[in-house]
């Protein structure tokens, strides 16, 4: 190892490397390409910075002056990248590295400037480094070696396009390096296609995920879920804690509630500015906050100090958010605490969630008022304080509050004094917190317990249940099956807990108002419910209350004919002018073409238009079709007089056949009789010529 690394890293209190340090730096992976899968908080920031070293600087103690990049290293949000900027900031500080960020959400003109000045080393997320790369602000033709952190997140949120990009622009003799913490398909495809023979390095073994993480499942009631919130921060006490929640909404919300409660609390969420982001987390690390309520955004790479507690507000989506929310806490050796609020509906969603992750959890109640009371005055009494010497101006005012007020009423005032500071714990329905009881498993050794209620007076499970559960101290995995009958309901309760349901109840077994509990010896006999309405099968019920009247119903005739020559309706719509008038019931052919007087004058006095006139109806009868062999010929039409010559009304000449039509395309065959109109390409009729009577020149073919 170069040494000046060595010395940064003995100056950070680093006595021996951890597994993934150890697996990346090894000799004969000096000059390899690397997919490396680790799990979070396992120190590969400074795994791949210690990596790259070779790379870099070779076997010199100091890198040279500042130009063109010679390492590229990529995160996926913002936080994660200022981090390991200051991680590799303090390594390579006695090697003289310059480091420069490239963030989305900072000023790019500084960023620009930076990168003017030249830099070792660039750190930055995906969106960002390609805008400096498209402007040419970022040259990457010396680069030496990229490294891809938190890949699988990249691409989950959509970086791929941004990833190949910056891959392709960067020489391809340079060594590339992928930290994550699975490896899907598209990891490994990516890796196919931009490393050269990549060497698989895995520090995940078949063990426990996080076994410096206790995992806490808190059951409550779902009203009850911010209080339990509030009393698991009072209790615990850490002085930094971290409350996941999985929108913008209910982050500002729980920030909200803190404050209110008098806690220092900041927020993290994507709808903040980079420098509100920035602020938070320096104040968490400064110690002027010490709860930080935040979504997925802070929980991949985030490293604070003293983080002790992981609060799930909500449930974790997936595996992977829960293993990454979790990872926050635990880290280089440290114990930590996950603790998932969960409400009572979401209990198997929770044992699923932790199950498929390979974890196990202690089912626990949310702490009371008095458990948290009690640990004040347990931290109050364990405060180094009371150990440190007096000095003068302290042994006088002791001195002073000893002659006024008793030691009692002293050592009193402090507790108040002492608990004024706190927030005040938050009532939560108490109860044993007991994991989700598998259907399939057998309830074991079992009693029946009959109600003095049944069907007869409107028993119902949906409300028996929770009178059990508070009138005799019951939690819902103690009770079974509830069978109502006539005039009595019969309910199965575990064996151990019918002793303490008895002594719950009232004189009598009484439970509310006129029901009453009674132990039965042995099981009932619980008869199958009736079939209602007689011995009618349920299919021949009507579809009806009303009652039906015994007059037939006259048959409906069956219309046979095709469906789209079916009339939508047959009665008439009177309410629209036009419909319900009588129709002519004579052919079409009989009926006359219209009702109105017709126009006898010369067609040559008629206004010309331009719209055709194919809607109109036609002399000779009804248009025959086109395709039809057997259509009789129609009169040779009479051809228009030349613009030159005086017209002839007695005889006039035929109309020539346009030249520039071949024989099959003529309108009018040998005998003057008018063939078919076929389309042909840039024609779509003859020419025209002057109006009758008229003047002017013959018209051009329309196009």
């Amino acid at each position: 190892m170069i040494s000046t690394l060595s010395d940064a890293l003995a100056e950070r209190g680093y006595e021996t490397l951890t597994a993934v340090q150890e697996a990346v730096t090894a000799p004969e992976l000096e000059n390899a390409d690397l997919l490396v899968s680790a799990q979070t908080g396992s120190g590969k920031t400074v795994g791949f910075g210690l990596a790259i070293a070779k790379t870099l600087m070779g076997e010199e103690a100091r890198l040279g002056a500042a130009a063109a990049p010679l390492a590229l290293v990529v995160a996926p949000t913002r936080e994660l990248a200022l981090q390991v900027q200051r991680e590799l900031a303090w390594l390579y500080g006695k090697a003289g590295a310059r480091v420069v960020s490239c963030i989305g959400g900072m000023d790019a003109r500084e960023e620009r400037r930076a990168l003017d000045r030249g830099a070792h080393i660039v750190v930055g997320t995906p969106g960002r480094l390609r805008d400096h790369i498209t402007r040419g602000s970022l040259d990457l033709t010396d680069i030496r070696a990229v490294v891809l952190d938190e890949a699988d997140e990249m691409l989950d949120l959509g970086f791929r396009e941004d990833l190949e990009f910056m891959l392709g622009e960067a020489p391809e003799d340079r060594r590339t390096l992928m930290f994550s913490a699975t490896v899907p398909r598209t990891i490994a495809e990516m890796a196919k296609q931009f490393q050269r023979d990549a060497v698989r390095v895995t520090t995940l073994t078949g063990g426990s995920q996080h076994a410096d993480i206790a995992y806490q499942l808190v059951q409550v009631a779902p009203r009850d879920a911010e209080n339990a919130i509030i009393n698991l921060l009072r209790f615990h006490d850490s002085q930094t804690a971290i409350v996941f929640a999985n929108t913008r909404a209910a982050v500002a919300h729980l920030t909200a509630r803190f404050a209110n409660r008098g806690m220092s609390v900041v927020s993290l969420s994507g709808e903040l500015s980079q420098d509100e982001r920035s602020h938070a987390l320096q104040a968490l690390r400064d110690g002027r906050a010490r709860v930080c309520v935040a979504t997925d955004v802070a929980a991949r790479g985030i490293d604070l100090p003293n983080l002790d507690l992981v609060i799930h507000a909500d449930l974790p989506t997936n595996t992977e958010a829960l293993l990454h929310r979790s990872g926050r806490t635990g880290r280089a050796g440290r114990k930590g605490i996950s603790a998932l609020i969960v409400p009572d509906k979401a209990t198997n969603k929770a044992s699923r969630l932790l199950k498929w992750a390979k974890i196990e959890g202690e089912w626990v109640t949310a702490p009371t008022p008095d458990e948290i009371l009690s640990k004040d005055e347990a931290r109050l009494l364990e405060d180094p304080a009371w150990g440190a010497d007096l000095t003068e101006s302290e042994a006088a005012f002791a001195a002073t509050l000893l002659a006024q007020h008793s030691p009692e009423q002293v050592a009193a005032a402090c507790l108040r004094l002492y608990r004024a500071k706190l927030s005040a714990p938050e009532e939560v329905a108490t109860g044993t917190s007991t994991p989700p009881r598998d259907p399939r498993a057998s309830f074991g050794p079992s009693a029946w317990v009959s109600l003095s209620i049944g069907r007869d007076k409107g028993a119902e499970p949906r409300w028996l249940l929770p009178l059990l559960c508070r009138a005799g101290g019951l939690d819902k995995g103690q009770i079974g099956k509830i069978r109502v009958q006539d005039t009595a309901t019969f309910v199965e309760l575990q064996a151990p807990a019918v002793a303490d349901f008895l002594a719950q109840l009232g004189p009598g077994g009484l439970l509310e108002e006129d029901v009453r509990a009674t132990v039965l010896d042995n099981a009932p006999d619980i008869a199958a419910r009736p079939r209602p309405q007689g011995d009618r099968p349920r299919g021949d019920k009507p579809r009806f209350d009303k009652p039906r009247d015994d007059k037939p119903r006259a048959a409906k005739p069956r219309d046979d004919r095709p469906r789209g020559d079916r009339p939508h309706s047959d009665r008439p719509r009177a309410d629209k002018p036009g419909w319900g008038k009588p129709t002519d019931e004579r052919p079409r052919a009989d009926r006359p073409r219209s009702d109105k007087p017709r126009d006898d004058r010369p067609r040559a006095d008629k206004p010309r238009s331009d719209k055709p006139k194919w809607d109109k109806p036609r002399k000779d009868g009804p248009r025959p079709d086109r395709k039809s062999t057997d259509t009789p010929a129609r009169k040779p039409a009479k051809a228009k007089p030349d613009a030159a010559a005086p017209a002839k009304p007695a005889e006039k000449p035929r109309a020539k056949a346009n030249p520039a039509l071949s024989a099959s395309q003529s309108l009018r065959s040998k005998d003057g009789a008018r063939k078919p109109r076929q389309k042909t390409a840039g024609y779509d009729s003859p020419k025209r010529g002057p109006k009758p009577g008229g003047k002017g020149k013959p018209g051009k073919p329309r196009s």
